[in-house]
Formats: structure tokens, C-alpha cells, sequence
């Protein structure tokens, strides 16, 4: 059983939770991620490590509530506990050895995996360039703590309501036409976006990891749910990544894996509310 540190609402639908995890939090790096059940019936829903604290021992997540699982754990509060926490998994990032300037590219939900990359980068003296792209300024969330992890940080909303008007792909655009030399870019986000991030960085050659987030079951390899084409070659995003060359990765494969569901998850009825989801 896992104890629940701390629980935040960042905005209307996405939750922080700071669970005491001493383990965990004795070997986590950024890149890496736990899976939790909220009861021994539960389904095993993988989340990124968003922070960790080894003195206090506890691990951080954030989480968009979207469905049963997250709905379930998004009901928890302080001093309840989670059933299952097991991490953490998968391989840490690698970062390009003896970079001096990297852009990190979150988009919504995605910056809270963004975060952590930014604040182990700025931590070892990279000059980082945070590029956290949201819908609205409604939803914006950890813009103190992407600031105070960041040398630039450059809010973006698709309707202009906040920061810069435009996508993170202009930005990141607008940012190498104005003479920024960057050593590697870190784009996590929706599917599209890191494919997009990808085909803005390619002509100049600067090497791009993005995290990727296939379907996902047991996370130690062995039911190949996580299946990803990089390269022309099979990984496992559980055991191989998350983390892989962007340039070599078969988006349009990923997202139609990650779509295989999709009709049948618009037919289910949801137990908990009685929607469709």
C-alpha cells in the first residue's frame, strides 16, 4: 500500500500526487514511469515519474482524469492509499554528451513529463529552452516550477489567450530561424505533435528523443502491447524507452495502434458515471 503524500487540482482535469514511495524514489530518473492499481481489481495504468525526492522519499505524479482508472485514483485524497505502485520502469533518458543548449517540448499533459527532463537538464548546467504548449490558458499548469527549471520558458496556447499565439512547432521554428543553435530536442506530447517537432528538426539534424506512449500492459516486455517500429526494427516501449530517436520512429504505425480501440471505447458505458466514454 501506498500512501498519498499530497494532492493537488491543477486545472479542472489533471491531478498531482506526491505518494510516499521510498523505493522508487531511491532509483528514479527522469524518463522513467510507475504503474498503479487503486484496488486489487484494478486495471494497471502506466504514468510518467513526473518529480521525486530521495531525502523524503516520495514520488510525484500528474494525471489527466480520462477514464475508469484515473476517475478511481483521482477520487483518493491526502493520507488515503494507492493499492499497487511498481517502478520504476523503464530506461532513463540519455542525453547528448556535452550539449550546452537543449529545447525540451512538452504539450499539454505532456509537460508534466516535460518538467522533469527540463530540471534534470538545468540541474547539470544546460542552458534549456522549455517549450510548454496548452490549448487556453485555462489549463496551463506547473508554469512556476517549468520556470524555475528552465533558463527560457516560452508558454504557448493555440488561441492565443496566453504567452505566445501558435503551436510549439512555430515556436520551436521561430526559435531556430533566430540563431538558436540547439544540441537536441526533448519533445513529449500528443503522438501528432512529436511527429510534427520531428519533421521541424530533421532538416537541420539535430537529434530528437521523444517519448512515446503505445498501448501498454504489464511493463517489463513480456506482452508485447507496447510494441513500437523504430528504425524499421520492433522495440518495446517498456523495456527499449520510452525514450527513442524521433527520426526513426513510425508514427503513422503508432497512431494507429494507439487508435485500435477507439470504436470500442466510444461504445462503452461507463460504470461510474453512466456516459459513454
Amino acid at each position: 500500500m501506498f500512501k498519498i503524500v499530497t494532492r493537488k487540482q491543477l486545472n479542472e482535469n489533471v491531478v498531482l500526487m506526491e505518494i510516499d514511495a521510498p523505493f522508487i524514489a531511491a532509483k528514479a530518473e527522469a524518463g522513467q514511469f510507475i504503474i498503479y492499481r487503486v484496488n486489487e481489481q484494478g486495471e494497471r495504468v502506466p504514468l510518467t515519474i513526473a518529480d521525486y525526492d530521495r531525502e523524503k522519499g516520495t514520488i510525484t505524479i500528474i494525471f489527466q482524469v480520462i477514464g475508469g482508472s484515473t476517475m478511481e485514483l483521482a477520487k483518493l485524497n491526502e493520507g488515503d492509499f494507492i493499492h499497487d505502485v511498481v517502478g520504476p520502469l523503464g530506461v532513463a533518458t540519455e542525453y547528448k554528451e556535452g550539449a550546452k543548449r537543449i529545447a525540451v517540448v512538452g504539450g499539454g499533459v505532456g509537460c508534466a513529463i516535460a518538467y522533469p527532463q527540463a530540471k534534470k537538464l538545468f540541474g547539470m548546467g544546460v542552458e534549456v529552452d522549455l517549450i510548454a504548449g496548452f490549448r487556453s490558458k485555462n489549463i496551463v499548469i506547473l508554469e512556476d516550477e517549468m520556470s524555475k527549471a528552465s533558463t527560457h520558458l516560452h508558454i504557448c496556447t493555440d488561441d492565443g489567450s496566453y504567452g505566445y499565439h501558435g503551436f510549439v512547432t512555430n515556436k520551436l521554428q521561430e526559435l531556430i530561424d533566430s540563431g538558436a543553435e540547439f544540441d537536441e530536442v526533448i519533445a513529449i506530447g500528443p503522438v501528432p505533435m512529436m511527429k510534427f517537432v520531428c519533421q521541424v528538426t530533421k532538416p537541420y539534424g539535430i537529434k530528437t528523443l521523444v517519448s512515446l506512449n503505445p498501448i501498454m500492459i504489464d511493463g517489463t516486455g513480456m506482452c508485447g502491447g507496447c510494441r513500437v517500429t523504430v528504425d524499421g526494427k520492433i522495440r518495446y516501449a517498456c523495456v527499449d524507452g520510452p525514450d527513442f530517436d524521433g527520426h526513426k520512429v513510425d508514427f503513422d504505425e503508432l497512431m494507429r495502434r494507439n487508435s485500435t480501440y477507439r470504436e470500442d471505447e466510444k461504445k462503452h458505458v461507463c460504470r461510474l458515471t453512466g456516459g459513454v466514454r
